[in-house]
């Protein structure tokens, strides 16, 4: 199924871009408000009516990368195809724009100072007191407009944007946040009052007490911006219901923003019909024209198809997500729209029971924690916490012949199990859990074993980014991509041990994948004669999902889920009707 918009060439003439414009997106009230979302659907729209897009989150944190970070503080790392770890709303841009991002798509506060404290270490700066204002903020320039027009940081082998979307994050009044917005203020002086657009996302609370939506806290945080020398150029209101034209005109007069170019953002029942709310709020035709931009009508014709599938599906399946960070889905944010992507190309609604793995360590609890759902996954993570319910989990699924998936630590909790549960590998574990394992079937790769000893950094030193692999002819992982070379992105240090690889090829696990010298697993299957779809990937396929176009490996796994419910409808017997006693 293919459901895009379209190559933004279309019906558009592409001339080389003189001035690339600028569109800043910033947060007031509250934080959470969906800032990431509404630049992904504004930047959607925008590549919708033919132009070149590309979007950047800059993020207050002092960490360098959010790498090292704890999936219950920040989520989900989303890795780019060129290795960098990012924050997660880089897969929201990627997802919506349709397009692969490079790693300067994320900008932190501690990658700008590390910088410009190597700069001055190095003597570049000729003795000058380094400072907040100019240093700081010149460097967080250079990275705001790295991929423009003339910058001599643009990539060379291909064509400036028209438009970069920055997402400033934070909220207007954070202190760590101040030199990305002067930043941005000094880049609309530099450019041009004209070349520059703010949109200030903002919240419209409900008091049930009084029944009314607030005004005020929307019109302080714009008076906030204005204090750092920011006149937002357009509004979003956040609201939990619809809210009145008076309300939006007296928005309008207080923070002195054109009428047209306030929108009203109500909570929508998909992430995927926020594109359509802004269009009819008119944003995008404001934005555009605000900026002297060319521009085509958007064709809905195939948003619409993807919007009738995530609303009124044909199917429904329940898949269980057995993981370690359940309380924070977040950290599950590109496994679950995969999911559901993998749903909407079967048209069908994935239902999500997210099951904590500790639940799953003793076959009843497996039981108990899986029962009735149509397939599994168990996805990536770090850490021996957990390990023995995904083992337990997989071990459920494998004997019980529902459909599963594994990525990346889900590959190698399923080489363990299989190693313990068929192949009789006594001890077989991965030497992350336990390093002094008899049987290491999961090792780590000789080049990050001083990393993994405490000799290096942890930040950015695994295999990260986009490998080429290559797949077994008439392997479930082959048929599934339909071709037998792929490339995926990776985020880990540990790999399946090639010493143990003939036991348990002998013992009837299958390494359907591997890398083109065949020295790394990319791939491990059962055959589909053993088992209709057990397959697992040492990579992150999820981050290659698009909500129109879904990874073969998810939709592989919802169609299998299909299919087993279609089968287990047929084995149905009908229960004899019981007849009345007349008698009675």
């Amino acid at each position: 199924m293919s459901l895009g918009v379209g190559n933004a060439a279309d019906d558009v003439e592409l001339k080389p871009v003189v001035q690339t414009k600028h569109i800043f997106v910033t947060g007031g009230v509250a934080s959470s408000l969906g800032k990431g979302l509404t630049a992904s659907s504004l930047g959607h729209l925008l590549h919708a009516r033919g132009l070149r897009v590309t979007m950047q989150k800059l993020d207050p944190y002092l960490n360098v990368d959010p790498g090292t970070m704890n999936p219950f503080q920040h989520g989900e790392v989303f890795v780019t195809e060129d290795g960098a770890e990012t924050d997660l709303d880089i897969g929201h841009y990627e997802r919506f724009l349709d397009s692969n991002l490079h790693g300067m798509a994320n900008v932190t506060t501690g990658q700008v100072y590390s910088q410009v404290i190597a700069r001055e270490r190095r003597g570049e700066y000729l003795g000058d007191t380094v400072q907040v204002i100019p240093h700081i903020t010149n460097e967080i320039k250079e990275r705001m407009r790295a991929e423009a027009a003339g910058s001599p940081l643009a990539p060379t082998n291909e064509p400036a944007p028209d438009v970069i979307i920055t997402e400033i994050g934070g909220t207007v009044g954070d202190i760590e946040s101040l030199p990305f917005l002067e930043a941005a203020r000094q880049v609309r002086h530099d450019v041009g009052r004209d070349n520059v657009f703010f949109l200030h996302v903002s919240l419209v609370p409900y008091l049930a007490p009084s029944g009314e939506l607030k005004t005020k806290p929307t019109q302080h945080s714009v008076a906030a911006l204005r204090q750092v020398g920011i006149q937002p150029d357009g509004l979003v209101l956040r609201a939990d219901r619809e809210i009145p034209a008076g309300i939006k005109r007296k928005i309008s007069l207080m923070c002195d923003v054109d009428a047209e170019a306030v929108a009203a953002c109500v909570d929508a029942p998909s992430i995927y019909d926020i594109p359509k709310v802004l269009h009819a709020e008119g944003l995008d035709a404001y934005v555009i024209r605000r900026l002297g931009l060319n521009f085509r009508d958007v064709d809905w014709h195939d948003w619409d198809t993807l919007l009738r599938r995530v609303h009124h599906p044909e199917e429904s399946v329940e898949i269980a997500l057995v993981g370690k960070y359940i309380d924070l889905p977040d950290a599950y944010l590109s496994v679950t729209e995969a999911m559901r992507a993998g749903g909407f190309h079967h048209d069908a609604k994935v239902n999500i029971r997210w099951v904590a793995s500790d639940d799953c360590q003793t076959e009843a609890g497996a039981q108990k924690a899986l029962g009735g759902v149509d397939a599994v996954l168990v996805p990536g993570g770090f850490g021996v916490r957990g390990i023995e319910g995904k083992l337990g989990a997989l071990k459920w699924a494998r004997e019980r012949q529902v459909p599963t998936l594994g990525i990346c630590l889900g590959l190698q909790c399923m080489v363990i199990e299989y190693a313990r549960g068929v192949a009789d590998i006594e001890g077989a574990s991965s030497t992350e859990f336990d390093p002094e394992t008899p049987a290491p079937v999961i090792a780590t790769m000789e080049e990050q074993k001083a990393f993994v000893e405490g000799a290096g950094d942890l930040g950015g030193t695994m295999r990260l980014g986009s490998y080429p692999a290559r797949l077994t002819p008439d392997s479930v992982i082959a048929q599934a991509y339909g071709t037998t070379s792929v490339d995926e992105r990776h985020r880990h240090r540990y790999e399946v041990n090639n010493a143990y690889r003939e036991e348990l090829e002998a013992a009837g696990l299958r390494f359907s994948g591997t890398s083109p010298d065949g020295n790394l697993v990319e791939f491990v299957e059962l055959p589909r004669d053993v088992h209709p779809y057990y397959v697992s990937t040492q990579a992150h396929p999820e981050f290659k999902s698009r909500p129109h176009r879904a990874h073969p490996l998810f939709a592989g796994l919802v169609g299998a889920a299909i299919d087993r419910q279609r089968e287990s409808r047929l084995l149905d017997v009908e229960r004899p009707r019981e007849t009345a006693d007349v008698t009675a």
